[in-house]
């Protein structure tokens, strides 16, 4: 059985599993993750549809399991060895105030603030806000940090290869421009070699 299949599907685990890391807390930045999916998509490494598709499923996930970790420790987050390095007491309470005027907001808005991100999704388990709710309101989120982070993957990869392209014309012009002015010079020295023998 040939390997060449399952070797082709590695970048699509690959990215799924750095956003999943990054979720519970190693230091893989999602937006990261996201960039490098975009890049990797202009490059024709991967392709655009299943590529979408993992890291959207990625984030949902990971976003998903710090609402569970929330919703399983309740307040005793804030003191948990994990989770206590992120939430503090005086911000669990700040972000409930603002969970009980606007939840359904401060999932969509944020999901796009880094610093706040696993606090919100935290927060939210701890409030017991209903898993469909959250599910919603960040999956709706999510489509935006995808766009505007592949977003910019992409078109960074793009231009990476518009300037790769453009470096190659320019070392092609200043080829011919050396083999030009060496043409003149030789011709110049030529000539003058000439004139100083007496020759016509």
């Amino acid at each position: 059985m040939s390997l060449i299949p399952n070797i082709e599907h590695f970048p699509y685990i690959g990215l799924f599993i750095l956003l999943i890391l990054g979720g519970v807390g190693l230091p893989i930045p999602e937006d990261t993750t996201l960039i490098l999916c975009g890049f990797l998509i202009s490059s024709l490494v991967i392709k655009p549809i299943p590529a979408v598709l993992t890291v959207y499923a990625g984030l949902l996930l990971s976003d998903l399991s710090l609402h569970f970790f929330g919703r399983k420790y309740g307040r005793r987050i804030v003191s948990h060895k994990r989770f206590s390095k992120w939430i503090s007491p005086e911000r669990l309470f700040l972000l409930e105030e603002k969970f009980n005027r606007r939840g359904v907001l401060i999932i969509l808005v944020g999901r796009h603030l880094v610093g706040l991100r696993a606090q919100i999704f935290l927060v939210s388990g701890v409030l017991r806000m209903p898993t469909l709710k959250f599910l919603l309101a960040d999956g709706i989120s999510s489509i935006f940090t995808m766009g505007i982070m592949v977003g910019a993957g992409y078109l960074g990869g793009n231009s990476l290869r518009v300037l790769r392209r453009d470096i190659t014309r320019i070392e092609h012009a200043g080829i011919l421009l050396l083999i030009a002015a060496l043409s003149v010079y030789l011709a110049f020295r030529y000539f003058k070699t000439l004139k100083k023998e007496g020759r016509p």
